[in-house]
């Protein structure tokens, strides 16, 4: 091993990743209908998925967002109800293996799991949708252990504009803004990856707390509406918020852009849904690579994201979210969750200090988390829950 590899692992021994986005439970459903016993992730899951329990001890992982995401398609009281069950997995899994997982609600449960040994497990809701434009809902979820939600998923909403999709708002509407103040009065983050430049404005206009960003990248590294612009990176400092890099290579490889659109268009023309990572979905996959090989991202891409990440938002506004289940394909040397100490050797291999990679696994992380829950403290001593409508 080499001696950044063993220097990546005694840090994240010490100071271990929170990761922002993974979509297991979403993989649990697609794959099984949450029949953990036939994806019991105590075990090796290799075969099917990109996450079990071994491999994010191997990975130095000591907090993860499960994203409890569903699909855009499923609108109203449905993406209500599938968000409920897939809350419920999270739930199920912290039960079924209480001495790997450790729910957390709060920064304070984060580093009681750490210091346990545990692997905190927090949950993000990813894509407005899931509320169907009921701040009761919002707050619901909080009271569940939700604690950011993502504010658009691929598709504009009724209140706010999505990267992927047309813009029907130029940014968030009244209620939308609302949304986001009611966000800061329960403490739960507000997500800004998946939307528009023009939401992302907004909302750091608009929020009292930090904002994340759970799995997005460097967009003047790799020109993806899907990445943050530099200007908002630069906010970032005065808001006190988070951007979580991402791994997906159609996000940090400007060569693989075009190449994922081609497959996306072969997954449809098959009848499947291009972000279906099933296995009959991944055949699909698999064979149109095998005719079109894919150009290939790396652990050296990635660190090219946070290099220039950290240029312009600066070391403490810096993290993780792999999205690990939620992409059909990997950079080398982040095949799965096993794969973080890779990414720690790189930067190590950078000059990062120690101290700095600190800051982006571990503690700016928590740190925002805390100042969610501080700022949600005093905006209830001002103000009751809002019970605006569109």
């Amino acid at each position: 091993m080499s001696s950044s590899r063993e220097a990546a692992r005694d840090l994240l021994a010490r100071w271990p990743v929170v990761d922002g986005h993974n979509d297991l439970p979403w993989a649990l459903r697609e794959q099984v209908r949450y029949d953990l016993d036939r994806r019991d992730i105590a075990t090796d899951q290799s075969a099917h998925l990109h996450t079990d329990l071994p491999r994010l001890r191997a990975g130095g992982v000591g907090a993860q967002f499960w994203s409890v995401y569903v699909r855009a398609d499923y609108a109203g009281d449905k993406a209500v109800s599938a968000t409920l069950e897939q809350i419920d997995v999270v739930r199920e899994l912290v039960a079924r293996y209480p001495g790997e997982l450790r729910l957390a609600l709060t920064a304070d449960d984060m580093e009681a799991a750490r210091a346990e040994g545990r692997i905190a497990s927090l949950m993000g809701a990813e894509g407005g949708h899931s509320i169907h434009n009921s701040l009761a809902t919002l707050r619901a979820l909080h009271r569940l252990g939700v604690r950011y939600m993502t504010l658009t998923h691929n598709d504009t909403i009724d209140w706010a504009d999505s990267a992927t999709d047309e813009a029907r708002h130029n940014g968030l509407t009244a209620f939308g803004e609302e949304v986001v103040r009611e966000m800061n009065r329960c403490g739960m983050l507000v997500d800004l990856s998946h939307v528009s430049a023009a939401t992302m404005r907004d909302a750091l206009r608009v929020s009292t707390a930090p904002v994340i960003f759970s799995h997005s990248s460097a967009r003047a590294v790799c020109d993806h509406p899907r990445n943050i612009p530099d200007d908002v990176l630069a906010q970032l400092p005065a808001n006190g918020g988070v951007a979580m890099a991402t791994f997906v290579p159609k996000f940090v490889l400007p060569d693989a852009v075009a190449w994922t659109q081609r497959a996306d268009e072969n997954m449809r023309a098959h009848g499947l849904h291009h972000l279906d990572t099933t296995e009959a979905g991944m055949a699909v996959q698999r064979a149109f690579e095998a005719a079109h090989p894919r150009p290939k991202a790396t652990v050296a891409t990635v660190a090219d994201h946070l290099d220039h990440m950290r240029e312009v938002a600066g070391v403490d506004h810096l993290g993780i979210g792999g999205d690990f289940d939620g992409t059909a394909f990997t950079p080398d040397g982040l095949a799965d969750v096993a794969g973080y100490p890779n990414l720690i050797a790189e930067l190590l291999d950078r000059k990062w200090s120690e101290s700095d990679v600190a800051k982006l696994t571990w503690q700016n992380a928590v740190r925002a988390l805390r100042a969610a829950e501080d700022v949600a403290r005093a905006e209830r001593g001002r103000r009751g829950p809002s019970h605006a409508v569109i």
